[in-house]
């Protein structure tokens, strides 16, 4: 029972030091990904030595019984977080927005962009306001609700004044 007993805790102490170091014991451990991860990894030796520690001291089954009944519960343990773990880190499919995305958007100018030159406008990227460095053809006050028509680079764009 000691055995398991140990494997129960030793399992619980990598899954600890997986989470806390968070990347470091995965290159260590050759870079062990997917079914092989270390919280699966952990999931099973815990499973089958708290399993296996229940099944003698409880049930009075034999060491080979109690190895088996803690493989049988390690793997159903391993194959659970596996798949949870899949769950969290499924994207979604939705891509990351870019600054590609912001054409046609509109937005208000926070800084007055002269003739010729460069003012700043508020955007929402993502549902989050970023400042743009903005140009356009024709002078455009502060406060005035403007287009985007094309992305000049990461950080500017061209506008237009919204008529109405």
């Amino acid at each position: 029972m000691e055995w398991f007993l140990g494997f129960g805790i030793a399992g619980l102490i990598v899954l600890a030091l997986s989470l806390v170091f968070d990347g470091v014991l995965e290159s260590i451990g050759g870079g062990l990904d997917g079914s092989l991860s270390l919280p699966v990894i952990a999931g099973f030796v815990s499973a089958l030595g708290f399993t296996g520690a229940i099944a003698t001291g409880a049930a009075g089954a034999g060491a080979v019984v109690a190895t088996l009944t803690g493989i049988a519960a390690g793997a159903l343990v391993g194959w659970a977080t596996w798949r949870f773990s899949r769950a969290l880190l499924r994207d979604g499919g939705a891509p990351a927005p870019r600054g590609e995305d912001l054409t046609g958007t509109s937005g208000a100018v926070v800084t007055a962009i002269p003739a010729g030159g460069y003012g700043e406008v508020l955007l929402y990227l993502a549902g989050q306001p970023v400042k743009y460095a903005a140009k356009a053809a024709a002078p455009v006050e502060r406060g005035a609700e403007v287009w985007v028509e094309s992305v000049l680079s990461a950080t500017s764009v061209t506008v237009r004044p919204v008529e109405r």
